[in-house]
């Protein structure tokens, strides 16, 4: 079984196939038969786990498992923690209304990547960060969290998948998890378990290691 992370560049597809010509995850990733567990949208950048363990990948994916993710968000405007305690109780989007959330602002990433394409400014107003964590999968969800609390997401990047994090890859970077890594993994989402009675530890930002533009293992092709 191949278990691999892979930091997902922006502007580029979560597959290895694009009839239209468009960057996928076969231009990083020079690996065949794995399948990314879950979606990181085509202007989102950051983690993603790839395998072809489709037992791990179908537990990882289904939301009853309630695996936690958190996303570090640029947002047009100043966060306040009027807005901080709504995305935490949860709020009403056209997919529906989220689960409570765990919310916190933090200040922009240490040694964070240049984005391809940069983002808008305005002069008359700021931009800050914060970081979500979410156990839900709607379409495009965070953006439309922090779009309901008058906070238009400007740059969106996926910092952790449960206990695993970006650590030092840099965008189009991958490496392999580590047996000891993968075997927790897999025994912390074992089908035998009921989902239901897992309580789930949320992380967010302030504790996720600082992102390096210099890789840790792997490479980019």
């Amino acid at each position: 079984m191949r278990y691999i992370l892979v930091n997902k560049p922006y502007e580029v597809l979560t597959q290895f196939t694009d009839e239209h010509g468009r960057a996928t995850l076969k231009d990083f990733v020079p690996v065949t038969g794995i399948y990314p567990v879950g979606r990181l949208d085509f202007d989102s950048e950051g983690l993603l786990l790839l395998t072809d363990d489709k037992a791990l990948q179908h537990r990882l994916s289904d939301p009853k498992f309630k695996v936690p993710k958190t996303y570090w968000a640029q947002v047009e405007g100043t966060v306040t923690e009027e807005a901080l305690e709504k995305l935490r109780r949860g709020v009403q989007i056209k997919d529906g209304r989220t689960t409570p959330a765990r919310a916190v602002a933090m200040p922009e990433p240490a040694e964070l990547w240049e984005r391809s394409t940069p983002i808008r400014f305005r002069a008359s107003i700021p931009t800050s960060w914060l970081a979500i964590t979410i156990s839900q999968g709607m379409n495009r969800q965070v953006r439309k969290m922090c779009a309901a609390v008058g906070l238009p997401c400007l740059r969106l990047i996926r910092a952790s998948i449960d206990e695993l994090t970006l650590d030092e890859l840099a965008p189009g970077q991958w490496r392999e998890l580590t047996p000891a890594e993968s075997g927790k993994l897999k025994a912390k989402f074992s089908a035998t378990k009921n989902p239901a009675n897992r309580k789930v530890a949320v992380k967010g930002a302030p504790g996720a290691p600082p992102v390096s533009a210099a890789p840790r293992r792997g490479k980019a092709e």
